[in-house]
């Protein structure tokens, strides 16, 4: 999504910029992971496809995507690809239909899991979405078996809707209103969000 493009999300422990062409490898590497395919339902591609995905998915209006980096991390190395930990999404059925979004994220270096890293990423970019895409509602569906997920996901106040035997996943939706989004800022605490086109070249 273009919309995005330079925008950076400045949280406590994680920062979300958008996924550029420097990012790629890394996220191939982790894509290589059968277990993360199997939480993301991902199938695995090639390195020249995840390229080609990369670009599709910035200009795909369909598409809200940011990496998460650990911000300790990035603050020490200055390095985003070393700060890499996972990423987070957004799904909208439509360009023009941006109402419903249904919503992802992984943490995919284990080191960073446990540390409340894709909470809070998750709550930066429900409140992105919310602030600057007028998302009034998230759907997320996960595999049965992803615990950690699911307790993420019911934390911040989703509730199931669906679970699938046939598809072995369980759909969880969350209305938007004022009181959750002021508890969302209020548990966040000092949050920016930031236009970074200063500091790349423009195509």
């Amino acid at each position: 999504m273009l919309i995005n493009k330079f925008t950076v999300i400045k949280g406590r422990k994680v920062l979300l910029v958008p996924y550029r062409e420097e990012h790629v490898v890394k996220y191939h590497k982790w894509m290589k992971s059968e277990e993360l395919q199997r939480l993301t339902a991902s199938e695995p591609l090639t390195l020249e496809e995840e390229y080609e995905m990369q670009k599709s998915w910035q200009k795909d209006n369909n598409k809200c995507t940011f990496i998460i980096l650990d911000k300790e991390r990035y603050e020490m190395s200055g390095s985003e690809i070393d700060a890499m930990i996972g990423d987070t999404n957004l799904f909208f059925a439509t360009p023009e239909d941006r109402l419903c979004a249904e919503a992802e994220i992984m943490i995919a270096e284990p080191w960073a899991r446990g540390r409340r890293c894709g909470w809070e990423g998750m709550l930066l970019m429900i409140v992105y979405a919310v602030t600057y895409l007028d998302v009034k509602q998230f759907v997320v569906k996960i595999s049965c078996d992803n615990l950690p997920s699911i307790s993420l996901f019911q934390s911040i106040g989703f509730i199931e809707m669906n679970r699938s035997t046939v598809f072995q996943e369980i759909t969880f939706s969350k209305l938007v209103d004022e009181s959750w989004i002021d508890w969302i800022r209020n548990s966040l605490g000092k949050f920016d969000i930031e236009d970074s086109s200063a500091n790349f070249p423009l195509d």
